[in-house]
């Protein structure tokens, strides 16, 4: 695939419209995964179809040995990618080009200096939830981390994505230039406060005057952003050759549902995505809080007890009527009663298309990636709802079931002895940490950085430590059995 072949498409296949030629720089964007370039690019190819801002097109960038490896990916097909949006009875293939061109991770200078460039008037990132150097213990930017120290010490020679962005901004207040705005695509509670704090927290070690600069000066809206997107495999790839006759070496396979609702905070610009479906609200923390705990946290819920009992794809999970029964009695009695109230939204209404949506046959998002990085992202999309409940006296039995599930999965093998692979960046620690909690469940829960002060509570403790029991003496569909029959652990 390329600006050579694009023409010889067939003609249910989706190009572009506009002219490649005419698009013009206005984004770089950190984190050319698969999520980007099914949600924000294919958003912008959208509104380019229209024929409007096309100054708006996007420059890729990162500085990791992924993003070299998709650099050459997408520059051999001129940085064009072929998405296929699936719904459960149809799918659709596209062709998206709202990128330009992508600068070289090696090249740190190159990248600064064109974030100096007046053209770019937002610097977009999806970088993943561990990504942004949080201590997951006190919730703040962890400024101590060896790269953020490295990047104060060396700011004119800075590693991470936020001492770069740092440093494109300090080049920019030296040449007179306004601050571009960052926008963080990442799925995290108030993605953009956390993404001000970093860039600013990385400032603040070499300049403490210019960091201030930067928090009174620089927009960082928030945004909720939201499509399942597996990652792509040779499955996904032959898919597209048989059913599309694509040949492409990083094609996107996603549901055919997207959701984006962003603060309007753009003093230098935006793109007008309104047009094409982007939701501009004052404060978007409703929507995120709901998405968040509601669609993520439900994904923590299937994922674990669908990874010990050997369950490969999230629709058959969904197909297992224990697993989908564990699913909707934690959602509704313990997670969507303590999520605040969402503008025009009925919460139920929203978990019912949730579970079509994780139901849907065609995504083959798998079991393995949802089971991913727990550590990270057990704080953000199932503690809150525990410390919530605990803060009213409600009961917290599933959701500490949840608890026990991943620390059971963590210990390395499902439950037919079958070993599961290292699938969390601490997985090291995690696995010795589940070794010693089958004897001493405490153990688990007195990770500070995950649980904070919760595991010293005895009601999570002792529904914590009775479900784990269970586990080890009968496995999880007998546990799901009990849990769905109202039963409590052993």
């Amino acid at each position: 695939m390329s600006l050579d072949t694009i023409g010889g498409l067939r003609g249910d296949i989706g190009v572009p419209t506009y002219r490649r030629g005419a698009l013009k720089a206005g984004i770089v964007h950190f984190g050319v995964g698969n999520f980007h370039r099914a949600h924000q690019a294919a958003y912008l190819d959208r509104l380019f179809n229209t024929g409007r801002d096309l100054d708006w097109a996007i420059l890729g960038a990162g500085v990791t040995d992924y993003d070299a490896r998709m650099r050459g990916m997408l520059a051999r097909q001129d940085y064009f990618s072929t998405l296929v949006e699936q719904g459960a009875d149809r799918s659709t293939a596209r062709v998206t080009g709202a990128m330009i061109d992508y600068l070289d991770p090696a090249d740190r200078a190159a990248i600064v200096a064109k974030l100096a460039d007046p053209a770019i008037r937002i610097v977009s990132l999806t970088i993943t939830e561990g990504g942004y150097y949080i201590d997951a213990a006190t919730g703040q930017f962890d400024v101590n981390h060896p790269a953020i120290q490295a990047d104060g010490e060396s700011p004119d020679n800075p590693k991470t994505v936020f001492g770069i962005i740092a440093a494109g901004l300090k080049a920019r207040r030296e040449a007179g230039v306004p601050p571009f705005t960052v926008m963080s695509c990442d799925n995290i509670p108030h993605n953009g406060t956390v993404a001000r704090s970093a860039v600013v927290g990385v400032a603040r070690l070499s300049d403490p005057a210019f960091a201030d600069w930067i928090a009174a000066e620089t927009a960082f809206p928030n945004g909720m952003v939201d499509r399942i997107t597996p990652a792509t495999g040779p499955r996904e790839i032959d898919h597209l050759i048989q059913d599309f006759g694509i040949s492409d070496l990083s094609p996107v396979f996603c549901e055919d549902f997207t959701q984006w609702v962003l603060e309007d905070n753009f003093p230098q610009g935006r793109p007008a995505l309104e047009t094409v479906g982007v939701q501009f609200v004052p404060d978007v923390s409703p929507y995120e809080t709901m998405k968040i705990r509601i669609l993520n946290g439900g994904h923590a819920v299937i994922a674990y007890p669908a990874g010990l009992m050997g369950i490969e794809f999230a629709h058959d999970a969904m197909g297992n009527d224990l697993i989908r029964g564990f699913l909707d009695k934690v959602e509704r009695d313990e997670i969507i009663p303590v999520v605040p109230p969402v503008p025009d939204t009925d919460l139920n209404a929203y978990f019912d298309l949730i579970k079509q949506r994780f139901a849907n046959p065609k995504i083959g998002d798998t079991i393995r990636r949802l089971c991913l990085d727990g550590s990270n992202r057990q704080p953000k999309f199932i503690i809150p709802s525990i410390a919530d409940r605990l803060k009213t006296g409600a009961d917290v039995s599933g959701l500490a079931l949840e608890s026990a599930l991943w620390c059971r999965y963590c210990f390395g093998e499902t439950d037919a002895g079958v070993r599961i692979a290292p699938n969390d960046p601490n997985w090291d620690r995690l696995t010795g940490v589940a070794q010693a909690a089958r004897q001493d469940p405490a153990a688990w829960l007195a990770m500070e950085d995950i649980y904070g002060g919760l595991g010293a509570d005895r009601r999570l403790a002792d529904a914590f430590a009775g479900w784990l029991s269970a586990l080890w003496a009968d496995g999880t569909e007998a546990v799901l059995k009990r849990y769905l029959a109202g039963a409590a652990g052993s």
